[in-house]
């Protein structure tokens, strides 16, 4: 099997990220983006979803940086899966952390859409922006022209909740990206394309 690997790099007047993820990897990551929280939540992507990432970014405004890795890592995530040929293609995972409780489901669909119900209440989880989360959310659904809504059904803190988000996106991809030796070969539309 062919490894499922990219590498981007996003250079602007407002941030720099250098992205490289093995779909196929183990959960090793080494991720620096000057956000403490935001590397914590991009760790739990990688270790409970096993890709390997690598990221190193930085940026003088959190809302750029955080949007710029979304789309970099969106565009790394396309990239790798290619023509998406023995995908899974659609998963979902519910993942609790204490008091919070979150739902995330994926489909790999070629089309970017993203619904977000994250009722974080205060304004900053650690040192990240609360918008911040389903901003990323929005911003990585797009670029990796998939199809991902992710509903808290429950929790009081802020950062449970957005951790368990983050756990659960994971979840679902590694299980979306799956190749099915049922289907080897082929890829899971009607289509005959996702692109």
């Amino acid at each position: 099997m062919t490894r499922r690997l990219a590498t981007v790099k996003r250079e602007t007047t407002e941030t720099s990220v250098n992205l490289e993820i093995d779909i196929d990897g183990k959960g090793d990551y080494e991720i620096t983006t000057g956000i403490r929280m935001f590397d914590h939540l991009l760790t739990q992507l990688a270790r409970h979803g096993a890709f390997d990432i690598r990221i190193a970014a930085t940026g003088a405004d959190p809302h750029h940086l955080v949007e710029d890795v979304a789309i970099s890592l969106g565009r790394a995530f396309n990239q790798a899966l290619g023509d998406k040929r023995g995908i899974v293609r659609m998963a979902h995972a519910v993942i609790p952390m204490d008091d919070a409780l979150a739902l995330v489901a994926v489909d790999i669909s070629g089309r970017g859409y993203c619904v977000s119900e994250m009722a974080l209440v205060d304004r900053n989880v650690a040192d990240l922006p609360s918008n911040l989360v389903s901003h990323f959310l929005e911003s990585f659904a797009s670029e990796a022209r998939l199809n991902l809504h992710a509903k808290l059904l429950r929790g009081s803190d802020d950062h449970h909740k957005a951790e368990a988000t983050f756990k659960a996106l994971a979840r679902s991809l590694d299980a979306a990206t799956r190749l099915d030796p049922r289907i080897s070969g082929k890829v899971p539309s009607t289509k005959d394309v996702i692109d």
